[in-house]
Parts: structure tokens; C-alpha cells; sequence
């Protein structure tokens, strides 16, 4: 089970309460380091937004007047509890998968006890220098 947290580039209407469309940040899973959706330059049109890494995402909640940041259960999240979601992850016990349950699960050890996807080009496209995946692509 994860948690999906989203960016909302400005408030909902202040006369009909319509969200704009939100961008998504990336998941949260128990054990799992945090895949954080990345957008780079060939995701988006000319001249649209570029992620790369937490930096860029920093950058978007700290410096958007209006924007905000919600779980999909509709809880905001402040930029520091965000980014503590990202970047301060870790697991008591060590992770005690085989080497073939992380091979099903394209799956290797991470830092601080955790799990992290294998980097794939496909999905995974590159392991942040903490607690997190750089990932592309379609989340559930």
C-alpha cells in the first residue's frame, strides 16, 4: 500500500471550488525508498515544465505563490513535510527479501534498510542521492 502525493500549481476557484489540474509528485510505499516522478525534457512539449530531482520540485512549492501540495486523501502537506517524506526515509528492521524477491519485485537493497527499484530506463531512470527513485512514466 502507498500514498500518492500531488502539486497543485494554484488554489481551486474561488467561485466554483474547481481544482486545476494537479502534477504528480510521486508515491510513498512502506519499505521502499520514495519514487519520485520526474518530467525530463522529453516528456513535455517545448518550453513545458522539466524535473529532474528533488531540487526541481523544491523549486516549483517554495517558489509558486498559490500552489500547494496534497496526499490523495486530500491532506495538505507543507513543502517541509514533503520534502521529509522524500528525503527522511527508513526502516527498523533490515529488509530480509531473497535475492529472488527482489529480482521479481526489479527490486535491490537501499539505504537505511529500505528497498529500491533497479534502474531500468524504462520506470526507474535513476536513484537520488538519499531516499528516493527518479521514476517516469504511468503510477497506480
Amino acid at each position: 500500500m502507498g500514498t500518492n502525493y500531488y502539486w497543485y500549481p494554484q488554489e481551486p476557484c474561488p467561485h466554483c471550488g474547481r481544482t486545476y489540474e494537479p502534477i504528480h509528485i510521486g508515491k510513498s510505499s512502506c519499505g521502499w525508498v520514495f519514487s519520485l516522478h520526474v518530467y525530463p525534457p522529453d516528456i513535455w512539449e517545448e518550453d513545458a515544465l522539466v524535473i529532474n530531482d528533488i531540487a526541481d520540485w523544491e523549486m516549483l512549492w517554495l517558489l509558486k505563490p498559490g500552489s500547494y501540495i496534497e496526499d490523495e486523501y486530500g491532506k495538505r502537506v507543507t513543502p517541509d513535510e514533503m520534502h521529509a517524506v522524500v528525503t527522511e526515509r527508513d526502516r527498523e528492521e533490515p529488509c530480509n527479501w531473497s535475492q529472488e524477491m527482489l529480482d521479481r519485485n526489479h527490486a535491490e537493497l537501499g539505504p537505511n534498510n529500505l528497498v529500491r527499484s533497479k534502474i531500468d530506463g524504462r520506470h526507474c531512470v535513476g536513484q537520488g542521492e538519499g531516499t528516493w527513485d527518479l521514476s517516469v512514466g504511468e503510477f497506480s
